[in-house]
């Protein structure tokens, strides 16, 4: 329910950003901004104290909190109608307490008065996915990527949409199996290249290969090699070699296969072992 506060940081500064886009002059800082930047600080001190009490949060004194940024929030964009980002900050709180119905509400007025903010293409992308509406969903991951290529959640959320809904754009007839994995794939591709410190980001794209109709299994077994070399405890890097053993097995390499599954000694990966093992056993697949 709560974002974690760099993300909500940096989210709220991007957010802060649109009134005054890189490529614009340097203006003075109106009052509206001023008033967003004072509920912006509130609203990332809230969300981080949730963050820091966890199961100790007491429910009502939060939502009291909330009620309150929803009352700044309104009081700030009923003075100024027509000031995108601060609709969008508010959708965005909106959307990081459960409110999606109301929140996409928001977003799609700030959309509409500045069609030209990432984050809101993206939250709206996320309500669209969520209510079953992929193809829908879509487009609007694909426009937060074009205002914003640089950002590796966007790429991240258009390859799980791709996956996730693979059916609906199958039957759609707009796309083709090869072109909705080609497509899944590249999302996770690009987002393991920008964002390389994040672990889940790289462990996706490794992943996106036993996902694929016809997969290179060549490069799969590079994308965990990858992860094996940077992996930070040695279950972890063991791991990897159970993948790098069923990639090998699947490129037909039994010898090589075998020679790598020697090293996984770890006990708390002993199921996953033995059925690779089984499959390297002789007569195994015959």
């Amino acid at each position: 329910m709560h974002a974690r506060p760099a993300l909500l940081l940096a989210a709220l500064a991007a957010l802060l950003a649109v009134a005054a886009r890189a490529d614009a002059p340097a203006a003075p800082e109106t009052m509206a901004e001023r008033r967003l930047k004072e509920i912006a600080a509130h609203q990332t001190a809230l969300f981080a104290d949730a963050v820091t009490q966890g199961g100790a949060l007491e429910q009502a004194g939060f939502k009291t909190q909330v009620e309150q940024l929803t009352h700044e929030y309104e009081s700030l964009i009923k003075d100024n109608p027509d000031f995108a980002a601060g609709y969008a900050s508010y959708g965005y709180m909106l959307w990081k307490v459960g409110l999606r119905k109301e929140a996409a509400a928001i977003l799609l007025k700030a959309n509409q008065i500045d069609p030209d903010i990432p984050l809101v293409k993206n939250e709206l992308g996320n309500y669209l996915a969520e209510e079953g509406k992929p193809l829908e969903a879509l487009n609007y991951y694909l426009a937060a990527i074009k205002l914003e290529p640089g950002e590796p959640l966007y790429h991240y959320q258009l390859g799980t949409l791709l996956y996730e809904a693979r059916d609906d754009f199958l039957r759609s007839g707009e796309w083709s199996r090869a072109a909705v994995d080609h497509s899944m794939q590249e999302g996770f591709r690009r987002a393991s290249e920008l964002a390389p410190e994040r672990i889940e980001f790289n462990y996706r794209y490794a992943e996106s290969f036993y996902d694929m109709q016809d997969p290179d299994w060549a490069a799969a077994l590079k994308a965990w090699e990858g992860l094996e070399a940077r992996a930070q405890s040695d279950i972890e890097r063991q791991t990897m070699r159970l993948h790098e053993v069923n990639v090998l097995l699947s490129m037909g390499k039994e010898d090589r296969a075998r020679r790598v599954l020697d090293t996984v000694t770890d006990p708390a990966l002993a199921v996953q072992r033995q059925k690779l093992a089984d499959r390297l056993a002789p007569g195994a697949g015959k």
